[in-house]
């Protein structure tokens, strides 16, 4: 009889401990599932989150696209303009040296007649011969604007 009471208390023993352990599982496989469900929004959010980032870059590279066209059409733009400015520029210089070819033909031509040397000028004189020039120029320009608005 001492061995099956034994026996019985041994087995009693092992049901209570694997109800025990039963249950700690239980607990635990209730934590995992809770934690599978906020794992999946997790997930959800996550993939929404790369869902706007590709709408985001694929919204991007279609701007760089249009930057990259406004940039090459603005540089041709400009480069057509510095074309036209230099040749503007050689333009002027050609006409600059004719004018002084022409100068220096005008100087061989006509000798100039020695001039008495002119007195020093006093300041006043001056001032009143810039604003004489100043009032010729002023009246040449005025005539030249009423000739171009008739």
């Amino acid at each position: 009889m001492t061995i099956t009471l034994i026996a019985d208390a041994l087995v009693a023993s092992l049901l209570v401990a694997t109800i025990i352990t039963c249950y700690v599982l239980a607990r635990r496989i209730e934590r995992l599932k809770a934690d599978e469900g906020a794992m999946r929004q997790t997930v959800g959010a996550l993939i929404s989150a790369t869902d706007t980032a590709e709408r985001a870059i694929a919204g991007l590279k279609l701007t760089l696209g249009d930057c990259d066209r406004t940039l090459a059409e603005r540089l041709r733009t400009a480069e057509r303009y510095a074309a036209d400015l230099a040749a503007q520029i050689e333009a002027g210089q050609t006409v600059m040296e004719r004018i002084s070819q022409i100068v220096s033909a005008a100087t061989l031509v006509a000798p100039k007649a020695p001039e008495p040397p002119a007195p020093e000028p006093t300041p006043i004189s001056r001032m009143t011969s810039a604003a004489e020039s100043a009032a010729a120029i002023r009246a040449r320009a005025a005539r030249r604007l009423e000739g171009q608005a008739a």
